[in-house]
């Protein structure tokens, strides 16, 4: 039975997990991520149109705020930080983000780019939302196209759904991906905004009240208009310059790759604080 934590359990629990706290995201990778995101790069750009006109040192001011990561600019190598106050202060307002989309019985999309490690408490939210008489979106399942590997070749990525309606890639390998790109989501916004019922099926014409998400398929849906909610590491600062400019909700900074099981006591606090039913 899942278990609703305190918020000093919850603390401690993130403390000691390393979902925040002292992490083990290495410094110099978020600096690497923070100069190229401030250099428009696309890849660390999730798909969102960023106005401000950032540089290293305000993306760094952004993240000390946002996120909790080391105020220092001299501090270039070893590990990072996230301030669990600010993770679970993120986690109650997406928490009241959520509880509001449930008691209007809202349209909502779930998506991940850490299908290892973050399905599970994806799944717990859109079961719960279901539950609650939402409608979860599946739109533009089986879609497909390219990426380069970097290495001189393509594979090709399509959009699948874990059970409760949870979106993530799938290679012709038959595993789940982990990714930054924004097109998967943008294929699913394309598809619920088309007329035609290949595309979406019964879905079709429906538009979400809400995004539950990750990495480009959170950025995507901000981007869009769609009032996101969405989780983030301390090496992914586009979402929370997201949040800085107003096209995401709410940014929840965590480490992101941490064992899946980890993550049953932010599920449990997230339900609780949406006023959801946990699971049995």
């Amino acid at each position: 039975m899942m278990t609703v934590p305190t918020r000093d359990g919850l603390r401690a629990h993130l403390v000691r997990t390393m979902i925040a706290g002292d992490v083990a995201t290495p410094r110099q990778n978020n600096l690497l991520h923070y100069r190229r995101m401030a250099a428009g790069h696309p890849y660390y750009q999730f798909g969102l149109e960023l106005k401000r006109e950032w540089t290293e040192r305000t993306v760094l001011e952004m993240m000390v705020e946002r996120c909790g990561v080391h105020p220092d600019p001299y501090h270039l190598y070893g590990d990072d930080t996230i301030d669990p106050d600010i993770t679970i202060a993120a986690l109650e307002a997406m928490g009241d983000r959520i509880g509001a989309a449930a008691r209007r019985r809202a349209n909502v999309v779930l998506a991940t780019g850490h299908p290892a490690t973050l399905t599970p408490l994806y799944q717990g939210l859109a079961r719960a939302l279901t539950a609650a008489g939402c409608r979860v979106l599946a739109p533009a399942a089986g879609w497909t196209y390219e990426i380069d590997t970097g290495y001189g070749g393509a594979e090709t990525r399509r959009i699948v759904y874990a059970d409760g309606g949870v979106a993530m890639l799938e290679g012709d390998d038959g595993r789940t991906h982990h990714t930054h790109d924004a097109a998967p989501m943008e294929a699913m916004l394309d598809a619920l905004d088309s007329a035609s019922e290949d595309t979406a099926g019964e879905e079709s014409g429906f538009w979400p009240d809400l995004a539950i998400a990750d990495h480009g398929w959170a950025g995507a849906a901000g981007q869009a208009g769609i009032p996101t909610v969405g989780f983030a590491d301390c090496n992914d600062p586009a979402l929370f310059a997201g949040a800085a400019e107003g096209r995401i909700e709410v940014a929840v900074p965590l480490d992101d790759g941490i064992s899946a099981h980890h993550y049953a006591p932010l599920t449990a606090f997230l339900l609780d604080r949406a006023g959801l039913p946990l699971p049995a």
